[in-house]
């Protein structure tokens, strides 16, 4: 049985027509007033979505190359930062630093729980050496989201650097850099802008690149100084990737076309869909109270194995989703609506994920999901976003 293909990864996830076609266009030479006009068409959407007066880079990298460019750029060997660790990119960071010589103090947070701000504002008190905290917007390998709101309401108080990797929060959820006082936003390509893996966005606060400025450079590529005088000159440090950017400035162009708040809109109503869905299924939630908008963890009952869930369900129904990771990988499913997805994208990875469940042996909980998660999603639009 031939089946539309859908991809509900949380990331790399689909690509718009429109964007593929931009990135089909000739290339161009990196040094000349084309790539120039194009950053800066970017640089002006990419601020916007970032809600920063502050340079946005665009890195030619995962979003595992800016964790490592903040840490090597802000941080200064022998230097101790916090480091909240709720899940496998918590602990990204934490590999991160120990790789690049920074002193960790680890904030052990139960996987799909949100680090609560007390936990947080205690290790502060208790380690006032702590010159940065370095943790997730929305934590991609469980699907909580963090406070991080609150938490830079105790930094901005300190001397105290607040770095926030939003690789599954820009462009999904309401994370504005400025208005928050974060010291720095992250996120890569291939989650809610709507492109293929490879480009790395970054953007600091001032505060944060004065301290930048006072440390010597620590790494050859990954010198975000060089690459912020960069922007000023609509250019690069290194050669960009050039289609990549034509892509960029078309995702941008879209979500410019519908508004960041419609763009909000629809990825929570889609998270309240899912939701719904998987409870009304019998799903047990792995992030019960402070979820991403961009993805949702459903923990499976004993044995019963993510792995052969998802193969039938890609296989029978042609609908792609993800495992947990590391111990969750075999217990977790993974399920994302963020960027190029719509209601009937996760009608369809719900009907795929029952339909793959039953036929291994699981029961299925209300037979009337889909009534339930739509209802839920017409509801979500009516009534707007949580703020």
């Amino acid at each position: 049985m031939l089946n539309k293909p859908r991809l509900l990864t949380p990331g790399p996830t689909s690509l718009p027509d429109r964007v593929r076609l931009a990135m089909a266009k000739d290339m161009i030479h990196h040094r000349t007033p084309a790539i120039k006009a194009l950053l800066a068409d970017v640089q002006k959407g990419l601020q916007e979505m970032f809600g920063t007066a502050q340079p946005v880079l665009t890195l030619a990298a995962s979003g595992t190359g800016a964790m490592t460019g903040t840490v090597s750029n802000f941080f200064a060997p022998g230097e101790t930062v916090l480091v909240v660790e709720g899940g496998k990119f918590g602990q990204r960071w934490t590999a991160i630093c120990k790789t690049l010589g920074v002193n960790v103090i680890p904030l052990a947070v139960e996987w799909g729980e949100a680090v609560s701000v007390e936990a947080v504002e205690q290790a502060l008190a208790a380690n006032p050496q702590v010159s940065g905290i370095l943790m997730q917007v929305s934590e991609t390998s469980t699907g909580a989201l963090h406070p991080v709101r609150e938490i830079a309401a105790l930094t901005r108080k300190r001397d105290v650097l607040l770095m926030a990797d939003g690789i599954s929060s820009v462009s999904i959820s309401p994370c504005p850099m400025d208005e928050w006082g974060l010291d720095a936003l992250l996120t890569g390509s291939q989650k809610g802008l709507m492109l293929p893996p490879g480009l790395a966005l970054a953007a600091y606060s001032e505060r944060a690149w004065k301290k930048a400025e006072s440390l010597p450079c620590r790494d050859y590529y990954f010198s975000l100084v060089k690459e912020r005088d960069g922007v000023a000159k609509n250019q690069t440090a290194y050669t960009p990737a050039t289609s990549l950017l034509y892509g960029l400035a078309e995702s941008l162009a879209m979500i410019g076309e519908q508004g960041l708040e419609s763009v909000y809109r629809k990825h929570w109503a889609l998270t309240c869909m899912t939701r719904a869905g998987l409870t009304a299924q019998g799903f047990e939630l792995l992030a019960k109270t402070r979820y991403t908008w961009g993805l949702t963890s459903l923990l499976l009952p004993a044995g019963v194995s993510s792995g052969a869930v998802l193969a039938r369900a890609a296989e029978q129904h042609g609908v792609i989703m993800a495992a947990g990771m590391d111990h969750l990988q075999d217990r977790v499913i993974r399920i994302a609506h963020m960027g190029w997805v719509d209601w009937s994208d996760i009608a369809a990875g719900l009907y795929a994920l029952a339909a793959a469940f039953t036929s291994l042996g699981g029961h299925i909980g209300a037979r009337d999901y889909l009534e339930q998660a739509l209802a839920a999603y017409e509801n979500a639009l009516a009534e707007g976003y949580p703020r």
